[in-house]
């Protein structure tokens, strides 16, 4: 509370205002009989008309005179109870206004305390709304933390399976194959036996030239060097799909990540439509340590996505692996010209089922689970992509 105003020492013209002078005045004026002027401390007239001669009393608040009461024609014991009535009216004036002030400082007080304390509450509330929404914020980061690794843990129980299943189709495979091959080695063997016997014959019976031997021979030895090609071929086959089931592996493994998409493209190559080829361009990369057969899993799913959207488009087109790397990663990029994708499609194209192909034609978990394993080696993926203007997924990965 301000002080002043417990000493404020007020005048005459601040108690007395025009209104008051005008109700107080011809009262005064009345009680006294005649003639009555009121002063200011300085000589001013407030009100009524100054006679030199008139009797003056002097008006006194707080032991202090701050005016005058004066008449000419009234009686002295009646001026000087009037000048105590005008003086009584005066202090009870100071103190109404001195009340009235210290009423409108308390007011004013308790309004601002009430805006302090309101800027309090709105503060508060910011607060705790904030509060709220990182609350809100970090419930949907772990429950989307929660799905990718939900995703995650299916997407790995999935590429096991499936590298399980290859596993025992390429071992089914290749135990019958390793005897085909040597009794291929041996029926071999009996073929130049027999040939070395034509040679040194003078001259062969009719018989042989009626069963046409001769052409039998060279057939046979024909016959044998194409299964030999095949064999090679399935050997190779089943190499690469050894080489890929290894998904179900939790060790690490240090590869070349060339020969990781080499076989990849080996694999697929037989399976190309008319019209779509597949192109290296590799250049040297450093060996990289890695769950190889995850990453195996995710080049196939990105090389049969541009292989896909190269016949959605419905033309001739190839698609293009590449590969660099510097002294912090190795860069991958599978660009297709297929049909592409809008920048809306861009957006959704790691979600999980999402595809943009009709139902029954894709699952929508190739880019998913290509990105599931690229981030479980602390790499990153992206697309980018224009409407018929086909799509680049590039793939990064640390070398530390």
């Amino acid at each position: 509370m301000n002080p002043t105003f417990f000493d404020r020492e007020w005048n005459l013209p601040e108690l007395l205002d025009a209104a008051a002078l005008e109700r107080i005045g011809p009262a005064l004026a009345q009680m006294l009989g005649g003639n009555v002027a009121i002063f200011a401390a300085d000589g001013a007239v407030l009100w009524g008309q100054a006679e030199p001669e008139a009797r003056r009393e002097a008006l006194v608040l707080e032991l202090e005179a701050i005016g005058f009461l004066s008449s000419s024609t009234a009686d002295p014991f009646a001026l000087h109870g009037a000048r105590h009535l005008l003086q009584t009216l005066l202090g009870a004036e100071s103190r109404y206004k001195m009340a009235s002030s210290l009423h409108l400082e308390a007011t004013a007080e308790d309004y601002q305390a009430l805006q302090r304390g309101h800027a309090r509450l709105l503060e508060s509330e910011a607060r705790y709304k904030a509060l709220a929404e990182s609350l809100e914020e970090k419930v949907a980061e772990q429950v989307d933390l929660l799905d990718r690794r939900q995703n995650q843990l299916f997407q790995a129980a999935k590429l096991a399976s499936v590298g399980q299943l290859a596993a025992g189709v390429a071992h089914e495979i290749n135990n019958p194959l390793g005897f085909i091959r040597s009794n291929l080695g041996t029926l071999g063997n009996y073929v130049h036996r027999l040939q070395q016997y034509r040679v040194s014959l003078d001259s062969c019976p009719p018989s042989w030239s009626t069963l046409d031997l001769d052409f039998a021979l060279r057939d046979a030895t024909d016959i044998l060097k194409e299964c030999e090609t095949g064999i090679v071929r399935i050997a190779s086959i089943v190499r690469d799909l050894k080489f890929f089931s290894s998904v179900d592996r939790a060790e690490e493994e240090v590869v070349d990540l060339n020969e990781s998409l080499r076989q990849a493209f080996s694999i697929l190559q037989g399976q190309l439509p008319p019209g779509i080829q597949i192109r290296l361009v590799l250049l040297p990369l450093p060996t990289l340590r890695c769950q190889c057969g995850h990453l195996n899993q995710a080049f196939l799913g990105i090389l049969r996505n541009g292989i896909q959207a190269i016949v959605d488009a419905k033309r001739p087109g190839e698609v293009v692996i590449r590969s660099e790397a510097d002294d912090e990663c190795v860069t991958l990029r599978f660009q297709d010209n297929g049909v592409g994708m809008t920048p809306e499609e861009v957006q959704r194209v790691f979600e999980p089922f999402y595809t943009t192909r009709e139902i029954g034609v894709g699952t929508g978990l190739g880019l998913s689970s290509a990105r599931s394993a690229v981030l479980a080696h602390r790499g990153n993926i992206f697309v980018t992509s224009q409407p018929d203007g086909g799509a680049t997924v590039t793939i990064t990965l640390p070398l530390s």
